[in-house]
């Protein structure tokens, strides 16, 4: 029988093995300090009083979406969203792809144990056949982390997952925000084909009156014709309007998607969505906490100063231990009743002394990278500043611009019944008429399109201080 894998344990070896897994708590990751905010503390004073109003009521990411929207058609919707939106999908796969991703950075801080049968034959000195079978458990090339190479890669794989958690919660945001604003325009768009509507029907009867006053010489070729052109801008108001809204409704079939079902709650109009106006908006370096953008784009830069630890452990020696213990016999029969019991312990050293640069290339990757990480997490931070300002300076606005418009709307309605009544009594001519009619129409669109405006902002305002997700 071979008895060259027959050995007893010595106390130094165990001795040695313990201290170097005692020793190993090493890390050359960097300490992390999170970037200073590169925005002003305050938002626009000038545009946003955020001194009063702005500092009490519910936190939009404390706020659940189903408080924040009053039309129960739009909940539904949102439901929906939430169940069948794929990119919504694919980030909640995501996450169960980067979990699987840590747990194989944790499962390298441990001995993987394998339990395996093995046999060689071979010519011996005596010229005979020599048969040599082992059976046992063994482990390969574990490595002794002892200046955290193995639990840098673990810690960047943790941010990896707590990242994509973060990217999680911003699509649900985004989409919940997206859902809105979509039916939101298709009911400006429902309301535009009614106005559109209206008004074809009103340049209808305007050309039949036309083409009589023409047929009995009372109105001229050019009176006629600019009858007929307003007629035929109103039909295309309306094909445009029909395109748009089948666009839009397309649009909110892809976010929920599936086709819209038949059996969707009665909505609200524009006017009776009953969003919340005034949401605090807080100060600049409250947005770090509330959107988890920004939180995933830190995430990210934590990822990478773990990095900068992995390629700082490269420089140094990196230990592998590789033992079996197990039996062995000549016999495969009696390899399990008659074996010798055996034991290999192989520890390995690799210390890095020429290798072209590549270390010292890998670590100044990682430096960039990290750089990167950094630029990329400002720059989150200053998106994220610039779209609350711009959603309040859209609140401290779209109202004085709706009252403005309604009161040219006002004017429009009431210049179009003066002049109508004065083209009756033959003060006024047909262009006064058509010119008046044209107004109110132009007048009629944009005050919708405002009101539209004023909602949508109130969402916008919601999504961009974080509403639309909660613990």
């Amino acid at each position: 029988m071979n008895k060259r894998f027959i050995k007893s344990p010595s106390l130094p070896a165990l001795t040695s093995l313990m201290a170097a897994m005692a020793l190993a708590g090493c890390s050359f990751i960097p300490a992390y300090e999170r970037p200073a905010t590169p925005v002003a503390d305050t938002f626009i004073p000038t545009l946003h009083n955020a001194a009063a109003s702005d500092r009490a009521g519910t936190v939009a990411a404390d706020l659940q979406w189903q408080d924040f929207f009053k039309d129960a058609r739009l909940r539904r919707l949102i439901e929906l969203s939430l169940q069948n939106n794929r990119d919504l999908r694919v980030a909640v796969l995501a996450i169960e792809q980067t979990r699987a991703q840590l747990q194989v950075r944790r499962a390298d801080e441990l001995p993987t144990v394998n339990a395996g049968i093995s046999g060689t034959r071979g010519p011996a000195s005596s010229g005979a056949i020599a048969s040599t079978y082992t059976a046992g458990l063994s482990v390969t090339a574990y490595e002794l982390d002892f200046f955290g190479r193995v639990r840098a890669l673990s810690q960047a794989a943790q941010a990896q997952l707590l990242g994509s958690q973060e990217a999680r919660k911003t699509v649900q945001i985004s989409l919940i925000a997206s859902v809105a604003n979509t039916y939101l325009n298709l009911l400006a768009d429902d309301e535009l084909l009614r106005v559109a509507r209206e008004a074809l029907a009103t340049r209808q009867e305007s050309l039949r009156l036309m083409q009589l006053k023409f047929d009995n010489e009372a109105a001229s070729k050019v009176d006629l014709s600019q009858t007929q052109s307003l007629l035929e801008g109103a039909k295309v108001a309306l094909a445009q309007g029909m395109r748009q809204r089948a666009q839009d409704e397309n649009a909110l079939v892809l976010l929920l998607g599936q086709p819209l079902p038949p059996d969707l709650p009665p909505g609200l109009p524009i006017t009776s969505q009953g969003l919340l106006p005034d949401l605090p908006a807080g100060i600049p370096s409250e947005i770090l906490t509330r959107r988890p953008d920004i939180r995933q784009a830190e995430q990210q830069l934590l990822a990478n100063n773990a990095n900068m630890g992995v390629a700082r452990a490269a420089f140094f020696p990196r230990i592998t231990l590789t033992g079996s213990a197990g039996v062995v016999s000549s016999d495969l029969d009696t390899l399990f009743s008659n074996g010798t019991t055996a034991w290999t312990f192989v520890p390995q050293l690799l210390l890095p002394i020429f290798d072209y640069g590549r270390n010292s290339a890998n670590l100044e990757s990682a430096k960039v990278a990290r750089d990167i990480a950094v630029a990329q997490y400002e720059k989150a931070v200053q998106t994220g500043f610039r779209e609350v300002a711009d959603a309040l300076a859209g609140r401290a606005t779209l109202g004085e611009q709706l009252r403005a418009q309604n009161g040219q709307l006002a004017a429009e309605q009431t210049r179009m019944q003066l002049t109508d009544l004065r083209f009756k009594h033959g003060a006024a001519s047909a262009f006064e008429v058509l010119d008046a009619q044209r107004s109110l129409f132009a007048a009629q669109q944009a005050a919708v399109q405002v009101q539209v405006q004023q909602v949508q902002n109130l969402v916008t305002l919601y999504k961009v201080l974080g509403g639309g997700w909660k613990e």
